[in-house]
């Protein structure tokens, strides 16, 4: 296989999401705000709240353009880049995102334009109602493209059918019900929610800063903090339950996260290198002071787990992944012409088929991500995350104390803290897809099996014409924001400024 090519095809595939995924939390999050705001405004029937909500939709409605263009093609990807991959599981991955374009992107395009051009068209009624449809709709997207990533990090709900060389769905409940699928969701929207919430409040105290729109900036910073601090206490305890799925279904993912060479028993958990809390990665991971947390050279060499299964060495799952790839190709040599050799060899295939996907790696030390990369994503992720927390709560105590005059400090704050939550976001995505390598589904499909027939020269033209075409759409999208922030809502001068 092209290494080449592999290397390429997984730049660009991570350069688009990188790039999709900074449009996504703030659609997540300004989508609950300007929808709190317009209902202020139908309960108070203050025209104050209508201009608030209104502004807020416009900085909606010019992240949300730009997000479709870049998502559009992340999709298309699958087919050019990853076609082995997507006739492999195209059954069961292609659902979710089907429903995603047919449901979710259909209710939140089609609310959206009743929310920006109905003010005068429909009740005030009807427009809330779309309003909170189109957030709504922002959230169910993000479900379903989640329900199909999460596929991908922990498979269920299929069989492998040999006649096809296809997994095909068998049970669509559980694809839908998968836990790793609901805590993902949680964990996304909330972050986007905390996005949204640092996003309002920096832009908030750029105003204050600027002697401008005081009454729409204080009111702004509290509902903002009030819902990013909301969002990230729910992030907190989503990524709790991740950290549990983690450790049961992608145990390398986390020993990897945790830089954890030896595990078992009350492993620690590893602030930085060299400091650590005794027992607390047991606790995090298992909810167990004495639960197992086998480490990176545990996983290589086989270990027991908490519930007293025997897993073999990567070793071993690659040669029984090998005789799964063999008695395969023994059943499509002899389907038409011999039943009985047949259906042994398909018996064969049954048996080894929780390790297909190791039957394409050439040594153990394949499986192992890498280590400091995802170490090291993971705790900036944590630490600007907590960062931003802390920020949110002092914007939601000095506007809840109306002690937000003359903290010029707390503006700049706020406003460095802007990066700092999408630097967060990019890394969190950094550790959940990087720490699952050499996966693109766990234990199933690793990506050098996945990957298109291709040159890789033709990856690379268009890695760099996508790089090209992103980065503007990226330097467009911040310069209209930019425009639309400093000409302001107008408050001011439609409707008096109560401070």
């Amino acid at each position: 296989m092209d290494t080449a090519l592999i290397g390429w095809s997984r730049a660009q595939f991570a350069m688009t999401a990188a790039y999709h995924w900074l449009f996504v939390p703030l659609t997540l999050g300004l989508g609950i705000i300007m929808a709190v705001m317009e209902t202020l405004y139908v309960v108070k029937k203050d025209d104050f709240w209508k201009q608030t909500a209104k502004f807020w939709q416009k900085l909606f409605g010019i992240n949300f353009a730009v997000g479709v263009a870049t998502g559009i093609i992340l999709e298309f990807e699958f087919g050019t880049n990853w076609s082995n991959y997507s006739w492999f599981v195209g059954d069961i991955f292609g659902a979710p995102l089907a429903i995603e374009g047919m449901l979710a992107f259909f209710m939140e395009s089609t609310f959206m334009a009743v929310m920006y051009f109905g003010w005068k068209k429909v009740s005030k009624g009807f427009h809330l109602t779309s309003t909170w449809l189109t957030a709504v709709g922002a959230a169910i997207s993000a479900l379903w493209i989640l329900i199909a990533n999460a596929w991908m990090q922990h498979p269920m709900g299929m069989e492998f059918n040999p006649d096809t060389v296809r997994n095909e769905m068998v049970d669509f409940w559980a694809l839908v019900t998968n836990p790793v699928a609901i805590s993902k969701f949680f964990h996304a929207v909330f972050s986007g929610w905390e996005v949204g919430g640092v996003f309002v409040v920096g832009v908030s105290c750029w105003y204050l800063l600027k002697n401008r729109e005081s009454r729409f900036a204080r009111q702004s910073i509290l509902i903002g903090s009030i819902v990013g601090v909301l969002g990230t206490f729910m992030v907190m305890f989503s990524g709790d339950k991740s950290a549990v799925h983690v450790a049961k279904y992608q145990p390398m993912k986390l020993a990897a996260v945790e830089g954890l060479e030896n595990g078992g028993p009350r492993a620690p958990f590893s602030i930085v290198p060299g400091v650590e809390i005794p027992g607390m990665l047991s606790i995090l991971a298992t909810h167990d002071l004495e639960g197992i947390v086998p480490g990176v050279n545990d996983i290589l060499s086989g270990y027991i787990d908490n519930e007293g299964n025997v897993i073999p060495s990567v070793e071993e799952k690659i040669e029984r992944g090998k005789a799964a790839l063999r008695s395969f190709q023994d059943y499509r040599a002899v389907r038409d012409t011999n039943a009985v050799m047949a259906a042994e060899a398909r018996e064969a295939l049954e048996q080894n088929m929780d390790y297909f996907g190791y039957g394409y790696l050439d040594e153990p030390q394949e499986v192992v991500p890498p280590v400091g990369l995802v170490f090291w994503s993971f705790r900036i992720m944590i630490g600007f995350g907590s960062f931003c927390l802390l920020v949110l709560l002092l914007a939601l105590w000095f506007a809840y104390k109306d002690r937000l005059s003359g903290k010029t400090w707390f503006y700049y704050v706020s406003m460095a803290s802007i990066p700092m939550i999408y630097i967060a976001g990019e890394c969190g995505w950094m550790t959940a897809e990087i720490g699952r390598q050499p996966w693109t589904i766990e234990g199933l499909l690793p990506v050098k099996a996945a990957v298109s027939s291709i040159s890789a020269s033709s990856v690379i033209t268009t890695f760099f014409i996508f790089l090209a075409v992103f980065t503007l759409f990226l330097v467009i999208e911040v310069r209209i924001l930019i425009k639309a922030i400093r000409k302001g809502p107008g408050i001011d001068e439609v409707l008096p400024d109560i401070k």
